[in-house]
């Protein structure tokens, strides 16, 4: 499996941003994708998550209502729409794949990563 992220870049508070994490390889039902965000000095964290079999969604609770994770089968993508963006949002974000159908929020759960993508909020 493998992973491309893209779609970061530099953004006002409150704008948005569409990331993208095109899957290739042997994926698609019977995987997890999620998002995952490392800002500077921190932790990575789980920020979404998504079954690919069932469509379920998972949120972090710190952008729920304001970022939404999403799929297309035609065109193999998992998405992130991030709307109402804050300072707080800045980090280098990265996809990342799980055999299963439950989004789980640890790192050490997930298989297979992307590059990870660069999301500047400014204030």
């Amino acid at each position: 499996v493998q992973l491309q992220a893209s779609g970061g870049g530099l953004v006002q508070a409150g704008g948005s941003l569409k990331l993208s994490c095109a899957v290739s390889g042997r994926t698609s039902s019977g995987y997890v994708m999620s998002w995952f965000r490392q800002a500077p000095g921190k932790e990575r964290e789980f920020v979404a998550g998504i079954s690919w079999t069932y469509g379920t969604t998972y949120h972090a609770a710190s952008v729920k209502g304001r970022f939404t994770i999403s799929r297309s089968n035609a065109e193999n993508t998992v998405y992130l729409q991030m709307n109402s963006l804050k300072p707080e949002d800045t980090a280098v974000y990265y996809c990342a794949a799980k055999r299963g159908n439950w989004a789980t929020t640890m790192t050490d759960d997930y298989d297979y990563w992307g590059q990870g993508t660069q999301v500047t909020v400014s204030s």
